[in-house]
């Protein structure tokens, strides 16, 4: 997927419409995660450098359509401001009259934040009226919104059927090449590590892995859904109901498949289980996949799956993780995850990270640095592994 980028355009002195994904969690209207913000910074510094006059759009959380102070993108603006050493002008919408003569008096090098693009329900019903009112207010469109490039809404596609040039951004570009050349050109061995809840979520995945990878393991919640499939007994383990028959269809495909198909041979389990918070009087046992016993949970992989895993991706030459191996908010059941995350920061193989749960495990234990790459967008990176065409990225201009 050849796409023209932000270097590919000339920028000095025109209006540029930039969709960024400015998504980050609030709390008492302070931002508590900035990383997609500073993901964004690279490409909004390059453009102010050409002598773009920058406009920046993005949603947060899910207004619905309608104004919502508390999801306003205000703090977001006052925190670029800081980042940029100079003044983000803050627009109280993002189309109208208003809006148009605060962008259009831009200076070179001036940049403005558009407000929340989901106040507006034409935002995500890809609205033509509403995709050709945000266009005119630009005479260039740049996308560095991979988080929400797996939509297709009026700020990432509509729009680019009213606007061009449409190119992508440092972002885009950098998720581009770690993930596509994971899929297409891949250091070998290569391994995929899917974790987290639910089976549905991730069959496409591991249907479509299942034919590039060299070893594919499965941990987190979905395990329990495989071992029932395998006729075990998963005692009150979280179990993916509607996902049954497809996990007995993929054990089965696995067989024939090119990848080697790992699942855990042992778990941690608990006797009772709250995943706000963890009972000092738990009792907690590591058992083989076959003894869970009835009434208790699973909750993380166990040492010898650890250990296969470990030996899996100092082997690896590419590996790719998305979702957790267990509920590692909780400290007694991150050991799978913890371990995982600390190996995969010491291999020399290339470590590509999914997003959302297992991006957030690695902050937690302080090592997202230490990997090649770490996805914006988990939503977006899943469906780039299943192999399906992202409708923000095919929308951009060809290179």
């Amino acid at each position: 997927m050849k796409k023209l980028t932000v270097r590919d355009l000339e920028v000095k002195g025109k209006l540029v419409f930039m969709r960024a994904d400015f998504n980050v969690p609030l709390q008492n209207g302070e931002i508590t995660d900035e990383r997609r913000i500073l993901a964004a910074l690279p490409t909004i510094k390059y453009l102010l450098e050409k002598g773009a006059k920058l406009i920046l759009a993005s949603h947060l959380g899910r207004p619905k359509g309608k104004s919502i102070p508390e999801l306003s993108l205000l703090p977001v603006s006052k925190r670029l401001s800081e980042l940029l050493e100079k003044p983000v002008i803050m627009v109280q919408d993002c189309i109208g009259e208003d809006v148009k003569k605060i962008t259009e008096n831009l200076k070179d090098g001036e940049v403005a934040l558009l407000e929340n693009l989901r106040f507006h329900n034409e935002e995500t019903s890809n609205d033509a009226d509403f995709s050709k009112a945000l266009a005119s207010l630009a005479e260039v469109y740049v996308n560095d919104a991979f988080g929400t490039a797996h939509r297709a809404h009026a700020s990432t596609e509509g729009i680019t059927h009213y606007l061009s040039p449409c190119a992508a951004g440092f972002l885009i570009e950098k998720e581009l090449r770690f993930l596509g050349d994971a899929l297409e050109n891949p250091k070998r061995p290569f391994v995929a590590i899917l974790g987290g809840a639910k089976v549905a979520d991730k069959v496409p995945v591991i249907r479509n892995l299942l034919e590039k990878v060299d070893s594919l393991i499965i941990g987190g919640a979905m395990v329990y859904t495989f071992y029932k499939a395998m006729g075990l007994n998963i005692g009150d383990s979280l179990f993916d109901a509607e996902a049954f028959d497809t996990a007995k269809s993929l054990l089965e495909e696995a067989k024939t498949a090119k990848a080697e198909l790992i699942i855990p041979v042992d778990c941690i389990v608990s006797d009772r289980f709250d995943i706000k918070q963890f009972d000092p009087e738990t009792k907690i046992k590591t058992v083989l996949k076959e003894d869970i016993p009835e009434g208790w949970h699973g909750v993380d992989i166990g040492e010898k799956s650890i250990e296969t895993i470990i030996n899996k991706i100092k082997k690896a030459g590419t590996v790719v993780w998305n979702g957790p191996m267990g509920v590692f908010e909780l400290e007694p059941y991150a050991n799978g995850t913890k371990k995982i995350a600390e190996t995969l920061a010491k291999t020399e193989a290339v470590s590509i990270i999914g997003g959302g749960d297992s991006a957030a495990a690695l902050l937690k234990f302080g090592l997202d640095d230490k990997m090649s790459h770490v996805s914006t967008g988990g939503g977006a990176s899943l469906e780039f592994l299943e192999g399906k065409t992202l409708p923000g990225i095919a929308a951009l201009d060809s290179a």
